[in-house]
């Protein structure tokens, strides 16, 4: 497939009480978002595990979108500080494997934020797709030095 016509598949782990609400708000409301997103409700971004998103890249994601309640407003008290911690231990093991940062984010976005859910999404869809399909760096080192070899 060319890469001008390359449409993005964005994994989302969406917050029940926040992220995943505003979700449903913007769908109620009839905004127009990309439909590049395939979201997985959680009860918690702070439920969001590491290999949750490594799985989700290793089985073809070419982005991952975390959405949680704003700091301090978080349904189980301390969630999303667990998932802002895990977050930047991700960043930095993706960035190891080659795989740019603008494939993986967070975003604070609660119930009431239908419109910003929009903009993060199409925003993030946007970069992705300028970026091209996800094949990490080293990934793609080792299968042009087998073909050469």
């Amino acid at each position: 497939m060319p890469d001008d016509k390359f449409e993005p598949t964005i994994v989302a782990f969406f917050c029940n009480w926040c992220t995943y609400l505003a979700a449903d708000l913007a769908g109620a409301s009839r905004m127009k978002y990309a439909p590049n997103v395939r979201v997985v409700r959680l009860m918690c971004s702070g439920r969001v595990d590491a290999q949750f998103v490594l799985d989700a890249f290793a089985r073809g994601a070419d982005g991952v979108l975390i959405g949680g309640c704003h700091p301090g407003d978080c349904h189980y008290q301390e969630g999303n500080y667990k998932t802002l911690r895990r977050v930047a231990l991700l960043k930095r093991l993706l960035a190891q494997m080659g795989i740019e940062p603008e494939r993986f984010r967070l975003e604070w976005i609660s119930a009431s934020e239908a419109d910003r859910l929009k903009t993060v999404v199409n925003e993030m869809v946007e970069q992705v797709r300028a970026l091209g399909p996800l094949r990490p760096k080293r990934a793609q080192e080792e299968v042009e030095e087998a073909v050469h070899t």
